[in-house]
């Protein structure tokens, strides 16, 4: 990473969260407003779900703020917790898992601030019960090299989607410790299936379920709720709305991945306004066959 733009971000980590998230909401507008690629997307996505007009334009701004609040929840000192006010809504679910000891699997969608649910997590949890996530390396180099150091903090630890990675996942539930999975991201060929998400065919990971499904490790519904005015984020846990199916023969997850989604769809619509539907949700990896 050049020397001005560490600085540059290492500035931006400083700043109060509001001024942030009220730059991040203009940031946002400007995205929608330049990118017609982006904006068609967003758009096209979001009435696929009978998302509102208002919603969407809500949407539209909180992608900024995800985006500015990002420096202040990675270039922290490692040892800082998180700096803006946290507070927890379903902490028995996790109470419940962890006095289970089959290890836990904690799902959340694009939606909200995924960075602070798992940093919460570690913060909260993590001394009982350490956690991995699973995250997509980026493709720049500069900020590739970012996400590796900063995401990783005490009592929590990074995997990145390749083959290597979900080994590291597997031991670490073996360990009975807990997974953090974003089941809506698209997974590199061979590591889903093609099922319904908002009525439209995705290509869907199958690993969350599979974890869960072969290790019976509890899952969970988590997300972080970005609050207006920079008042900090409300983490919030569930079980699953329906249940995941087991595997058909031939160790078929294609329903359970149906399922997942199902659960996904449910979560988004609750606050629909904080889900990123500029995300390229329905893209298809190179070398997996098309939907049907």
């Amino acid at each position: 990473m050049s020397w001005w733009l560490a600085r540059f971000l290492h500035t931006l980590s400083k700043w109060p969260l509001r001024l942030l998230h009220a730059i991040g909401a203009l940031v946002g507008w400007l995205a929608y407003l330049l990118s017609p690629s982006y904006r068609r997307r967003l758009n096209a996505n979001a009435e696929l779900a009978g998302v509102s007009l208002a919603d969407r334009r809500a949407a539209v701004a909180e992608a900024g703020r995800l985006t500015l609040e990002l420096p202040r929840l990675w270039l922290r000192p490692r040892a800082d917790p998180i700096a803006d006010p946290v507070r927890w809504e379903g902490t028995e679910h996790v109470e419940a898992a962890l006095q289970a000891g089959r290890g836990m699997v904690l799902l959340t969608p694009h939606m909200g601030s995924f960075e602070v649910a798992a940093q919460a997590y570690a913060e909260r949890f993590g001394m009982r019960q350490p956690i991995t996530v699973l995250y997509r390396p980026a493709r720049q180099a500069w900020l590739r090299e970012l996400e590796e150091t900063a995401r990783a903090r005490p009592a929590l630890a990074t995997a990145p989607a390749t083959l290597a990675g979900v080994r590291q996942m597997m031991r670490a539930l073996k360990r009975g410790e807990t997974l953090g999975l974003l089941p809506d991201q698209v997974p590199p060929e061979g590591m889903g299936v093609w099922v319904p998400f908002f009525g439209q065919p995705a290509y869907t990971m199958t690993l969350g379920a599979r974890l869960a499904l072969q290790t019976g490790a509890v899952p969970l519904l988590i997300w972080g709720e970005r609050l207006p005015r920079g008042a900090g984020y409300v983490v919030r846990v569930s079980p699953l709305a329906e249940p995941m199916p087991p595997a058909a023969e031939g160790g078929d997850l294609s329903a359970a991945a149906a399922a997942m989604n199902r659960n996904m769809e449910s979560l988004i619509l609750a606050k629909p306004s904080q889900y990123l539907w500029g995300y390229h949700r329905y893209k298809q990896p190179r070398q997996a066959e098309a939907p049907a």
